[in-house]
């Protein structure tokens, strides 16, 4: 129960730090919008994000990697205690693994070369002047995955294969999102209320790629994934309304969600190749990277006074 319990407090606390940026972009968007559409956007637009994204993709995930499980099966896969549901779930927890930590690994070192940043250690200067290896160094990567993978379990190279796709796929929505949100906010655009909303719904979805597979990491268990990822939602969405401007003073939590991350693609890579870690591993590596990202924030707020 203890461990359920740590598991839980793992996903949301992650799930709301690495939605940090989403919030930011809700929050700024829903100023151009009138009360009625922000309010219809908060009620069933949190329901949206809770429950059809991530709700629905942890379960489809699982079920498509687990197709022989059925929809139903894949729900409870991990609750059970079918030994044959459990052979299951091993055998194609690598492929799951595989494609999560290759994803999480992309999104990390492309922070570290290319995206806008507070420099919070002494190497992120230097890697952020080396912005034209990211493609070097992510795809030796992904050729050094793919090859070790092919002598173990071949399925395991193609799962690597998919989370590089996602990778690409999703940073060029969010590249998209950038553009938008600049369109949005400087007032140039006429589009409607709803099409704001449905531009939200879809950049949520987006983000929401990052907190659903880096959950993977905590647990196989996809009810767990559910309670912990849809209180992490909850939250975010609560910040998003009452203390956003709040939020963006700790200038370093961003820094702490993608070395959680790249924690968190380090441990599911292990998972894959058969190094097996302590289930709280995750849970705990999250908590004590994100609890120093808060203390160094702080921090620099009171030498800015």
């Amino acid at each position: 129960m203890f461990t359920m319990l740590f598991t839980i407090i793992g996903l949301a606390a992650f799930e709301v730090v690495s939605s940090i940026d989403n919030a930011v972009i809700n929050a700024e968007v829903l100023q151009t919008m009138s009360p009625k559409a922000r309010r219809w956007f908060l009620i069933w637009g949190m329901l949206f994000a809770v429950v059809a994204v991530r709700g629905l993709l942890p379960w489809l995930i699982v079920w498509g990697v687990m197709p022989d499980l059925g929809p139903i099966g894949a729900l409870m896969s991990t609750m059970s205690s079918d030994p044959l549901v459990h052979l299951a779930v091993e055998k194609a927890a690598p492929v799951l693994f595989a494609g999560g930590g290759t994803f999480l690994l992309f999104l990390f070192f492309h922070w570290l070369f290319l995206e806008e940043k507070h420099f919070g250690l002494p190497h992120e200067k230097f890697f952020a002047r080396q912005g034209l290896w990211f493609y070097a160094v992510v795809s030796i990567l992904l050729a050094f995955i793919v090859w070790t993978s092919l002598s173990i379990e071949p399925f395991m190279a193609f799962g690597a294969v998919i989370g590089s796709t996602a990778f690409f796929i999703t940073h060029g929505f969010k590249d998209n999102a950038e553009r938008a949100e600049k369109e949005l906010l400087s007032g140039n655009t006429k589009r409607s209320d709803i099409s704001k909303i449905l531009y939200l719904e879809a950049i949520d979805t987006t983000f929401s790629i990052d907190g659903v597979l880096g959950a993977f990491a905590f647990t196989l268990s996809v009810p767990l994934i559910l309670i912990g990822n849809g209180i992490g939602a909850l939250v975010v969405r609560q910040l998003t309304v009452s203390n956003i401007e709040t939020i963006k003073k700790y200038i370093y939590l961003k820094n702490g969600a993608m070395y959680s991350l790249l924690i968190l693609g380090i441990m599911m890579m292990c998972e894959a190749f058969g190094i097996h870690l302590p289930q709280w591993g995750a849970p705990l590596a999250t908590v004590l990277i994100l609890a120093a990202a808060v203390v160094k924030s702080r921090r620099k707020m009171l030498e800015a006074g």
